[in-house]
């Protein structure tokens, strides 16, 4: 299952994603207060964390995918979203990884796998370093950490949260930092949390990466956007090599940094696709 070279994906366009499974929300009581949080499904947890300043809807339909074949998803709002109305003074990364350790251990029977999508990749890694008996294996949807993204690009995502902007600038932002040429931005002109952004920006940057970078010894799923350039593809590269067999890396065609609304069918196979071989074939050691 360790993978030196990439698997590429082909883009799934021909069928359009099935409706999602019905979902109810739970409220977890949360380290500084409650946890909003969305489950589908039932069988083999698998945790989602979204990305930068973005919520737990952002999966809506890679959970009920993920329903549908017969596990049980659980999607936390992150604080200052929605019902999680934790305290957002001083957050750190450590806070964040110990709201996902509280979902965790109050719906979930036994270890999961955690999906986190860009900076949720980052959260995702944390949990699995300082609560390694609550995961069982990690899946990181735009690897990034190490090697930071072109200035313009960072740029952009900066202006993606100016709320000075006209409508107009602020789709243009999105779709410089977030999407790949041609694919529609305007499915994410909306969804986006400036203060929470903020605080999350400020706990990871004062994260040293070195802490979280390789997942806390778990087994590792890598899903690499063809033209993402936030999380610049050499990060996940970089990851693979060093974790060897404990790492597999797929990459998705005709996808960016957003990628979960630009190719969810893509994604939705390659996540089930390894869930499955794991299943089958059981951990890699």
């Amino acid at each position: 299952m360790g993978v030196p070279d990439s698997l590429d994906v082909p883009e799934s366009t021909n069928m359009p994603p099935a409706e999602p499974a019905q979902h109810h929300k739970t409220i977890v009581d949360g380290p500084t207060g409650p946890i909003e949080v969305t489950e589908r499904g039932e069988g083999p947890p698998v945790v989602l964390i979204p990305s930068l300043g973005r919520g737990a809807d952002d999966f809506e339909l890679l959970s009920g995918q993920l329903a549908d074949a017969g596990h049980h998803a659980v999607a936390p709002q992150p604080r200052g979203i929605g019902g999680s109305v934790g305290d957002l003074s001083g957050l750190t990364m450590a806070d964040l990884a110990a709201d996902v350790a509280a979902v965790i251990g109050a719906l979930c029977a036994e270890p999961v796998t955690i999906v986190g999508h860009a900076f949720g990749n980052r959260v995702s890694r944390m949990v699995a370093t300082d609560f390694p008996h609550l995961i069982d294996s990690v899946v990181l949807l735009c690897c990034g950490g190490l090697i930071p993204p072109a200035p313009q690009h960072t740029s952009a995502l900066r202006r993606v949260f100016d709320v000075e902007l006209s409508d107009d600038e602020h789709l243009q932002a999105v779709s410089q930092a977030f999407f790949a040429p041609g694919n529609d931005a305007s499915v994410w002109f909306d969804g986006w949390h400036g203060v929470v952004a903020a605080v999350q920006g400020a706990a990871t940057a004062a994260q040293p990466v070195e802490y979280w970078w390789r997942a806390g010894g778990k087994e590792v799923l890598v899903v690499q956007p063809e033209y993402d350039l936030m999380a610049v593809p050499e990060n996940a590269l970089r990851l693979c090599a060093e974790l060897g067999n404990r790492a597999s890396m797929v990459t998705i065609a005709d996808a960016g940094h957003a990628l979960l609304p630009e190719q969810p069918a893509a994604v939705a196979d390659a996540v089930l696709s390894w869930l499955t071989e794991r299943n089958t074939t059981g951990p890699q050691r």
